[in-house]
């Protein structure tokens, strides 16, 4: 059944819909890194903050301070229900049956709970921040983000009439049919939904992720939302995030154990997966060093996830080094996720699906408008690409506004680990922008951590 998104958006009495509406309305990586927190670190204190990049918003003047609090009690106060841990233990993710334990399951139902936080306004921005053990605070950063993204729209739609939020959402459905004409029948084309942390609301990302199914078929099957996921019959995707690293580097003893924490989370994660969910996400302190050091058995992981660095360096640092360690690209998988649109989609998939003809650049086909002309492009994988498409897909409301303000554009929030046992925790990135911490351990950070590759560039989203 199609939600009648604008009549929703005038007629409903927000206050009483909450936003959360069940705690598998996270990233599917969240729950897996939750067991392996709970395997691995079960009295480990860490804490996290929200931070709104994009400084010149001032979202504490825009969202009711009292409204966020409400949608964070609410948030708190919700259970796992015992058909949503039946469907994680009985459900194949990856191709494997039982990827969480029973005593997880168990644990999940009978003792799981999230921790306190602390909430204020400083200078028109919120400061929230939750403290606790690791277990009960890391689940908090997608409720946290997705929560606001959503009460920042929802302030939004309030000063629109009923017309106009009509035209409000079929400016943004007639955006999103063009994206899906352009990807529909792609050969080979692989993309996944990993947009829950900035969507615009629940109900557009509901809309938006049925649609793709629906007009895509096989080249989206996968959703990184685990309740999307479970609603709609679809393959719930995510392996592990930058917090992992970055929590291990933090309880570091000194500089020699903080340069291999990122290698001994990998062993760590082995053991708890058996061998499984081997995806590496190299760039939480660059990614050309953990490459040029990686122990040899790192290259038979299955694939790698760029997040901070333009991915079509990225995907080709990784393939020349899998090469360099007499690996066969074409049996690994590279995954893209970091401000995907269309464009760089398409041209990512030709870059690393195809051959190209004519004398014709791979550079060209970084806006991709004809990469499927047959004088130009035949099917001739380097490696296997898969994109996960995260805030232009389920937040792209940019010029949609009836009255013309940019008050539905996304902005970039992140909710990141502050320390673990109260050591500050940093994350550098391949993207000096996008570094993070306090300043003197980011500098002692870029000391230890051989800085080659990161680049300046602007955040999108």
């Amino acid at each position: 059944m199609i939600i009648n998104l604008a009549r929703r958006a005038h007629d409903h009495n927000w206050e009483l819909d909450p936003i959360t509406r069940s705690l598998l309305d996270t990233d599917f990586y969240k729950l897996l890194m939750l067991q392996f927190i709970w395997k691995q670190f079960p009295k480990t204190t860490a804490s996290f903050s929200f931070i709104n990049r994009s400084v010149e918003v001032h979202l504490g003047d825009l969202i009711d301070a009292d409204e966020l609090r409400e949608q964070l009690e609410q948030t708190r106060k919700l259970r796992f229900h015992k058909s949503e841990l039946i469907w994680l233990a009985g459900n194949t993710f990856y191709g494997r049956r039982g990827i969480f334990e029973p005593a997880f399951l168990e644990w999940l139902e009978r003792e799981f709970r999230l921790s306190d936080y602390e909430l204020s306004i400083q200078h028109g921005q919120f400061s929230l921040s939750f403290p606790g053990l690791w277990t009960e605070t890391t689940m908090w950063e997608i409720y946290a983000l997705s929560a606001i993204s959503e009460l920042k729209t929802r302030a939004s739609l309030k000063r629109l009439t009923e017309f106009e939020l009509d035209i409000l959402y079929a400016r943004a459905k007639t955006k999103l049919w063009g994206k899906m004409e352009r990807l529909r029948g792609i050969p080979g084309l692989k993309v996944s939904d990993f947009g829950t942390r900035r969507r615009h609301s629940f109900l557009w990302q509901e809309y938006v992720v049925k649609a793709m199914s629906d007009v895509l078929g096989n080249s989206f099957t996968r959703t990184s939302n685990t309740y999307l996921a479970y609603k709609h019959d679809l393959e719930a995707i995510g392996t592990n995030a930058h917090e992992l690293p970055t929590a291990l580097a933090a309880m570091a003893k000194d500089d020699e154990e903080l340069l291999t924490a990122q290698y001994r989370l990998l062993e760590l994660w082995q053991q708890t997966y058996q061998g499984e969910l081997l995806i590496l996400l190299p760039d939480t302190f660059g990614t050309t060093q953990f490459l040029r050091n990686a122990p040899d058995w790192v290259a038979d992981w299955t694939g790698q996830r760029a997040d901070s660095k333009d991915p079509f360096l990225a995907g080709d640092e990784y393939i020349a080094w899998l090469e360099q360690r007499k690996r066969d690209p074409r049996q690994k998988l590279f995954i893209a996720s970091d401000s995907l649109d269309v464009d760089t989609i398409l041209g990512l998939h030709a870059h690393f699906s195809g051959t190209i003809r004519n004398g014709t650049s791979r550079d060209d086909f970084r806006q991709a408008s004809d990469f499927l002309d047959e004088r130009k492009w035949i099917p001739e994988r380097r490696i296997r690409f898969s994109a996960g498409w995260g805030t232009l897909l389920t937040n792209d409301f940019r010029h949609c506004d009836p009255q013309g303000g940019g008050d539905f554009d996304p902005v970039s929030l992140v909710c990141k680990l502050n320390d673990a046992n109260g050591k500050p925790a940093v994350k550098l990135s391949d993207n000096f922008e996008k570094a993070l911490g306090p300043r003197h351990e980011i500098q002692r950070y870029q000391r230890v951590f051989d800085p080659a590759g990161v680049a300046q560039a602007p955040i999108v989203t």
